[in-house]
């Protein structure tokens, strides 16, 4: 089945920051949780695909087609939510449609109706005058009332509240019922991860350190745990995100390692939380 996304070598340099060599392949029909803390290359990877600013390097095709070349095609296919709206305070929910309609060739204004009555939004209620919860749904709303084929989504559920964080995974699985739909979703709460994701890319200080299926990386290692000063250096060096008490320590390892550490050690199940804090521990030397 054709990809989503196909992003090749792609490389965007601010100063000392940037992001570089990034490659990763998002197939139609799946969730990809896009994980790495604030500051990662998130944010300058999603600006990349969706054309916002000139990369120094690399290819980014959206269900096959060069993202430059067919810019405008292309985006009649995706639907974005931002962390934050973009809309003028002051419109209405109908001025926002009214706004959007005219750049969609596929607008419903019967669907966006619909998912105002479903998401129990006044549609002559003032961006201003929504809460938190209420804007991340304008925007959903707004995303997928022109059918896109990919739905981007950059932190959405940072600062919701726990009910409407479930809202809205319900809302994007609801999405994902089409088998030809595709999900990029960029965050670093985990558990949001842990429900909905299919693929995890985790990409720190500016570089993919892993790309894979959900059930392959948590699959991969495993939490070691034991007294401290019973790891030689070369066992050290194999650990990911070592952290250690007076008595005790404990990291992950590749379960292809284990054979290589002592004894009597305790390992226990790896969880998606575990693994994004020793990534970001370890500063991404995964």
């Amino acid at each position: 089945m054709e990809n989503a996304i196909e992003i090749n070598g792609l490389r965007k340099k601010f100063g000392k920051f940037g992001v570089s060599d990034v490659s990763f392949t998002l197939p139609r029909g799946f969730i990809m949780g896009f994980v790495g803390k604030n500051g990662a290359g998130k944010t300058t990877t999603i600006k990349a695909i969706l054309n916002m600013l000139n990369r120094d390097a690399g290819e980014i095709k959206i269900f096959g087609r060069d993202n430059i070349a067919e810019e405008a095609e292309i985006k009649q296919k995706i639907g974005i939510v931002m962390d934050s709206p973009f809309y003028e305070e002051n419109w209405t929910l109908l001025q926002v449609g009214r706004a959007l309609k005219p750049f969609y060739t596929n607008w419903s204004d019967e669907l966006f109706n619909k998912m105002l009555h479903d998401f129990q939004l006044d549609p002559n209620k003032r961006v201003k005058q929504l809460s938190r919860g209420m804007k991340m749904k304008i925007m959903i709303a707004a995303a997928l009332a022109h059918d896109p084929d990919l739905l981007i989504l950059d932190e959405p559920t940072s600062g919701l509240d726990a009910v409407a964080r479930d809202e809205l995974l319900e809302i994007l699985q609801s999405f994902m019922c089409n088998e030809n739909k595709a999900i990029l979703f960029s965050t670093h709460i985990t558990t949001d991860l842990e429900k909905i994701a299919d693929y995890i890319t985790f990409i720190n200080n500016g570089q993919i350190m892993h790309s894979d299926t959900k059930d392959n990386l948590l699959d991969k290692y495993v939490v070691i745990k034991g007294g401290v000063g019973v790891l030689t250096p070369e066992q050290r060096a194999l650990v990911i995100g070592y952290h250690e008490t007076k008595v005790n320590f404990d990291a992950i390892v590749e379960k292809v390692h284990l054979k290589e550490f002592p004894k009597g050690l305790v390992t226990e199940s790896c969880t998606m939380d575990e693994l994004v804090v020793r990534f970001n521990k370890q500063g991404g030397n995964a």
